[in-house]
């Protein structure tokens, strides 16, 4: 198992940038004041979207190693998972990536991973709240906004300008962008307080034990949320908290 190098792409990408001086981010602003413009002029329906997250975990799941039936994350994952193939009308995909990331994320097709690094600092009920909270972000249209915004401010925008404005088959050398934008966007916190709350419910409606959100809160260092791209609030485990305390 090691580290993905597939997820810091684009940490590395604006690293580069940076030390390239000012003329770098001159052409750099130029370049997305021109995409911003292409964005506007296309129009994506929910089926694009969808469209463009089923290639854009292909890609993921092809550039990151999947935990066979057989590994023993793989099996932890399918027990834990029981019963979740269709979730609040959202119909889930899960797998386990051999990867030592602390993280998991969900897409707006019902895609989720979840990185043996995660699994391997969580219990079973911890794993299954931060299920629950990716798939919050979904139910709630947040990782929909998040992959369309990554479609249109990627390269993959020249080819859904293409197809008249439609996620059409984008070439593998723009998914691979397009996935990382994904995966390493940032939620906010009014975002990520919905997904909490959802993700509380979740527990609640399948009888887990809710607590385990605030637990894995407090295993993470002061720097992470739920996850590691997601900003973490001391006040998000209090909340939760006072959900659990109220019953």
């Amino acid at each position: 198992m090691k580290y993905s190098p597939r997820f810091a792409t684009a940490t590395i990408a604006l690293t580069a940038v940076l030390a390239a001086g000012s003329t770098a981010a001159i052409d750099l602003g130029n370049a997305l004041g021109s995409a911003t413009k292409a964005a506007k002029g296309m129009s994506l329906s929910d089926d694009d979207v969808r469209a463009a997250a089923d290639q854009a975990c292909e890609w993921s799941d092809a550039h990151n190693k999947v935990a066979p039936a057989s590994d023993k994350y793989a099996k932890r994952l399918a027990k834990l998972t029981a019963g979740l193939s269709n979730e609040d009308g959202i119909k889930l995909s899960f797998k386990a990536y051999l990867v030592r990331d602390v993280n998991a994320f969900a897409m707006a097709n019902g895609c989720v991973r979840v990185m043996a690094g995660l699994m391997d600092i969580a219990s079973d009920d911890e794993i299954r709240a931060v299920i629950g909270h990716e798939i919050g972000h979904a139910k709630l249209g947040h990782t929909k906004a998040k992959m369309r915004t990554a479609l249109m401010s990627s390269a993959a925008r020249e080819g859904v300008a293409a197809t008249g404005g439609k996620a059409g088959a984008i070439a593998s050398s723009e998914l691979g962008g397009l996935a990382e934008a994904f995966i390493n966007a940032q939620f906010s916190q009014k975002e990520e307080g919905e997904a909490d709350k959802y993700g509380y419910e979740f527990m609640v409606k399948h009888k887990y034990d809710p607590g385990a959100m605030v637990s894995m809160l407090k295993k993470l260092p002061a720097g992470g949320g739920l996850l590691s791209s997601h900003p973490s609030s001391p006040e998000r485990a209090k909340k939760i908290e006072a959900l659990v305390a109220k019953g």
